[in-house]
């Protein structure tokens, strides 16, 4: 089940007809998310696999997931954005449940992202089901 924030993003996917605009939209939510702490921005928060830097700080609270994200690029930033809505507030049981592909699928980004960034996709995917999968 997705939750509603991934729903909103969805409902406005459909309104934006190209994709100039949806990668805009993207972008825009990378902006909006707080700057990730430098402190935190180490190799063990490192997501390696991405063509740009990427720092994932998973955090877990009584029991329910939460993490912050930081990227040197834009698109990559409004990605982690993107997953923060689908995994953010979660149980942490429940993390590795989710089937981030299906649901980033019906974004369309599969196929309009580079192969590269798909690679850096998986692996931040990977990374927040790892560390949700140790804690659960």
């Amino acid at each position: 089940m997705a939750r509603a924030e991934f729903e909103e993003i969805v409902e406005d996917f459909e309104f934006l007809e190209d994709w100039e605009d949806r990668y805009r939209y993207v972008i825009e939510r990378g902006k909006t998310m707080e700057p990730l702490d430098p402190a935190l921005q180490v190799p063990a928060t490192r997501v390696h696999g991405c063509a740009s830097q990427v720092w994932l700080h998973p955090t877990i609270e009584d029991g329910v997931f939460r993490f912050d994200g930081e990227s040197d690029a834009m698109i990559v930033r409004g990605l982690i954005a993107v997953l923060r809505s689908l995994y953010n507030g979660l149980p942490v049981s429940e993390v590795p449940g989710v089937d981030a592909r299906a649901q980033l699928a019906r974004l369309g980004l599969n196929d309009h992202l580079s192969a590269q960034r798909s690679n850096g996709l998986r692996a931040m995917i990977e990374r927040i089901r790892t560390v949700a999968g140790e804690h659960a």
